[in-house]
């Protein structure tokens, strides 16, 4: 037999057949639910139905015997093959939420449980150790970017304050600004593109997101902060503010516009892509979630992130000279492309100028 008290409010207000769910994970729901109406589990001695909220002292029995909570209880991890850690960059923490600095090339979270990479949530988990964890919950993420997007990531570290963000997001409360570097340039300084995005499921190649009318509305405000240009190509800064949160929507926006984000894998030229990465080694899509601004359930303020001021931009500064030169070369092979196609025009025409002539010398003859 166990005994369980709840003692911290991260477990108690919630159903008792979630906190199972939980405390024993490999448990089916089915199983509980019987353990339940058997009275294998009980709460303050007394039967439960499933739909019970827990409350803080609420006693907890489960009469199973060691090795059966421990067929119910063990997950399997498989070790982590990517040892080498990268750092953990906190802007902000206290005892209620931390703010951390993604670097690009890291998961927010594991694909699945058979992943054998390092994931930022790992990281946190790593960082803190369990002085924040209680019987069914471990300090959580509020929100994800992707994989190759660096930056902002809010997480919560206790339940009631993990509920009190979420209802912020989906009441798009949380403002979350990115800065980009684009190719082009937008047809206005500033403005808003509200087109609706159409994820495709079963699409093989890594561009899954379009915009199509068929979907779910997504909505982005941009205004240009910096430009850059040379004789050849165009770039710009841009600062993006979204009001809805959907996969890949920033990018997908961009390059709807002629705009795509530089050394996006997905969205962006591919054979672009593949002269970036093998001739630059920073070839990471340079979109950044420069800050977020959401309301403290703490101390009920505006709160707003720390954040790192012109990163995106720094790093392309720094790579700008392997993008010019690698633009030279795409418009010097475009130029004498052009050169070769209009001297064979030009031969053509010339022949058809022959032929003419010679026609016209055989009618006038005739």
């Amino acid at each position: 037999m166990q005994k369980i008290i709840i003692q911290n409010h991260s477990d108690a207000d919630q159903r008792l057949d979630k906190f199972l769910k939980k405390f024993l994970p490999n448990a089916p729901l089915g199983a509980i639910y019987k353990m339940l109406r058997t009275g294998k589990i009980k709460v303050n001695d007394k039967k439960k139905e499933q739909t019970y909220r827990l409350a803080e002292n609420d006693e907890i029995l489960i009469f199973l015997n060691d090795e059966e909570l421990e067929k119910f209880q063990k997950i399997l991890e498989l070790p982590k093959k990517n040892i080498t850690k990268p750092r953990l960059e906190i802007l902000y923490q206290d005892d209620d939420l931390m703010i951390v600095n993604k670097p690009a090339g890291l998961n927010v979270h594991p694909w699945d449980h058979k992943s054998t990479e390092i994931s930022l949530i790992e990281l946190v988990h790593d960082f803190l150790g369990k002085k924040y964890n209680s019987l069914t919950f471990k300090p959580s993420l509020v929100h994800r970017i992707d994989r190759d997007t660096s930056g902002c990531v809010l997480i919560a570290l206790k339940k009631n304050i993990l509920e009190n963000l979420l209802a912020q997001l989906q009441n798009h409360s949380i403002e979350k600004i990115y800065h980009a570097i684009v190719v082009g340039k937008m047809w206005k300084p500033r403005g808003t593109i509200d087109k609706k995005l159409l994820r495709k499921e079963s699409a093989r190649d890594e561009a899954k997101v379009i915009v199509s009318e068929e979907w779910q509305r997504a909505v982005t405000h941009y205004s240009t902060l910096r430009e850059i240009s040379r004789p050849e190509w165009f770039f710009s800064l841009l600062e993006c503010r979204i009001e809805t949160g959907r996969t890949h929507q920033i990018r997908v926006h961009l390059s709807y516009y002629n705009c795509p984000i530089l050394w996006d894998k997905a969205y962006w030229d591919k054979k672009m892509n593949s002269y970036q990465s093998r001739n630059n080694h920073n070839s990471r899509q340079l979109l950044h979630a420069h800050s977020l601004t959401f309301i403290h359930p703490g101390t009920k303020k505006i709160f707003l992130s720390p954040h790192h001021i012109g990163l995106i931009w720094n790093i392309f500064l720094n790579n700008k000279n392997s993008i010019w030169s690698f633009y030279c070369l795409i418009s010097s092979t475009f130029s004498w492309i052009l050169v070769v196609l209009s001297s064979k025009i030009s031969l053509i025409l010339l022949c058809i100028t022959g032929l003419k002539k010679w026609y016209r010398s055989l009618t006038s003859h005739s």
